[in-house]
């Protein structure tokens, strides 16, 4: 058989959303118009801590330190009062906190969820855990500006 005449079957699958927003590696945070956690996935919790039952129904508060807190609302409450986000499909990269208190560095993307009618009722976020690699990247700067400061301390051979 050539390749032409070769059909591929593709079975139709139903998928659980629910299993499979659970299953992801990278959290999923769903907020409703007033900027309370509606969705909270196994992600989030061991991301920052929060069980589901804690995260349920309280405000990004918990997990935005309290520094980020206006310039975040700000952009939330403007985002859904005109149904517009200026991030896209933009990866944004800001800090976070762990129920703990220690700080987290997290990088995500948003999108909104609208009703029938089109009107934004919620934005989700795609949220992943950066901590680690931010670490890495700062001590890579110091150390490159260590060696830039060294070499600039011994003569240049002419």
């Amino acid at each position: 058989m050539t390749s032409a005449q070769e059909h591929v079957q593709v079975d139709h699958v139903q998928v659980d959303h629910a299993q499979l927003l659970d299953a992801l590696g990278d959290a999923v945070v769903v907020c409703d118009g007033a900027g309370a956690i509606i969705f909270w996935n196994r992600a989030a919790e061991r991301m920052f801590g929060f069980t589901r039952a804690e995260a349920l129904g309280a405000s990004l508060d918990i997990i935005i330190p309290e520094r980020q807190r206006k310039r975040h609302w700000d952009g939330y409450f403007e985002t859904m009062r005109t149904g517009v986000t200026r991030y896209g499909s933009a990866l944004l990269r800001v800090p976070a906190l762990h129920k703990d208190g220690h700080a987290l560095s997290i990088a995500f993307t948003v999108a909104l969820l609208s009703g029938a009618d089109g009107k934004a009722t919620s934005i989700v976020s795609m949220i992943r855990d950066e901590t680690e690699r931010w670490k890495e990247e700062r001590a890579l700067q110091r150390r490159v500006a260590e060696l830039e400061a060294k070499a600039g301390q011994t003569p240049h051979p002419q």
